[in-house]
């Protein structure tokens, strides 16, 4: 029976002045219906109860662990893996092994080695935007590299509970953190962007993998994309809704350099130096305005009057607030990045 009903259709029946807003709808629309490298109909023909049984099966992870490299790391949520790799219904993978480079899979370390020594470049594909003693940031384009941006998605979601995962990774720009050595260049984490954002969103996804946290990255990446911003020259913002572990992450980020910045536009021996608007802290961090105005809002530092707003600095509170930021993590040194922004034709 064939479900897809094809037929032939005059070309009078045909729009031929669909909109650009009219093909992003569209585009989103099939973002949150297609799964990442699965036929589109996987669900098509499913009744309520197929639908919930497919549901139960993808809560349960699909792999115990993967090696990647020298390390063995446990496996968090299910990722849905290539049909030839696994499929609903198969015995649930022990270990998969990736290959740190290619970021290819393979069920078997047999499998791994002869991949290996057929040899292959040990950086991801792209340009090396970024080096700074020995952490290196590559752009990864996904409409050039796609097979390498996908598997770099189905490592993604193994770690990421409500990553959704897009068919089509041609719109989006991979920023990918690694450690180099003289045995190559070794992912520790990525962060997404859309090429062309109509919300002027710098982040789409963000991860760093888990052998490597607790090193400061996840405060690289999110410092990394603004400073990415700043070179554009436009305030920019992490795409909405934020997960819980996201808006932690993000809310430490805006807090401590805007106190910072609010610690040292206060410390100015000229009393009248020592004012600030919001356009202008918009300007010096790429904080899109709305994230500045709530960021001190939640900190108790903005107050209204008569529809003008106005930020309290006491010094008490903004060194309270900084003793509670933590660390920056791993700094980024803007002199070091070597990157000149897109310019994408309609």
């Amino acid at each position: 029976f064939n479900r897809r009903n094809d037929s032939w259709v005059p070309i009078e029946d045909i729009d031929l002045t669909t909109t650009k807003e009219k093909l992003k709808e569209v585009r989103d629309r099939k973002r949150n219906f297609d799964e990442f490298t699965h036929d589109n109909d996987e669900h098509e023909g499913m009744d309520e109860a197929d639908l919930k049984s497919h549901e139960e099966v993808t809560k349960v992870k699909n792999v115990n662990k993967i090696q990647m490299g020298k390390f063995l790391v446990e496996v968090w949520y299910f990722s849905p893996l290539p049909r030839e790799v696994w499929k609903e219904g198969d015995d649930v993978i022990d270990t998969l092994y990736f290959c740190e480079f290619t970021l290819n899979f393979y069920k078997s370390k047999e499998q791994l080695e002869r991949h290996q020594k057929k040899g292959c470049e040990r950086h991801p594909p792209g340009d090396e935007i970024y080096r700074n003693n020995n952490v290196s940031v590559f752009e990864v384009d996904g409409a050039k590299s796609k097979q390498w941006c996908q598997n770099l998605c189905y490592l993604a979601k193994m770690f990421l509970d409500h990553k959704t995962l897009y068919y089509d990774v041609d719109p989006f720009l991979f920023y990918v953190i690694c450690e180099c050595d003289d045995q190559g260049y070794h992912v520790v984490g990525y962060f997404s962007k859309e090429k062309e954002s109509e919300d002027d969103y710098n982040l789409a996804c963000i991860l760093t993998l888990p052998q490597h946290q607790r090193k400061g990255y996840g405060k690289f990446i999110i410092s990394f994309s603004y400073e990415l911003s700043k070179i554009e020259k436009k305030a920019g913002s992490p795409e909405k809704p934020l997960s819980d572990l996201g808006k932690e992450a993000y809310h430490s980020h805006w807090n401590r350099e805007l106190l910072h910045m609010l610690r040292s536009i206060g410390a100015r021996p000229n009393p009248e130096d020592r004012s600030i608007s919001m356009q202008e802290l918009s300007e010096i961090t790429s904080f899109k305005k709305e994230d500045i105005e709530s960021t001190l809002k939640r900190l108790q530092m903005i107050q209204y009057h008569k529809s003008q707003v106005y930020v309290k600095v006491d010094p008490t509170l903004v060194n309270y607030h900084i003793s509670k930021c933590g660390s920056a993590g791993v700094p980024v040194d803007p002199t070091k990045i070597h990157w000149t922004p897109h310019v994408f034709n309609p």
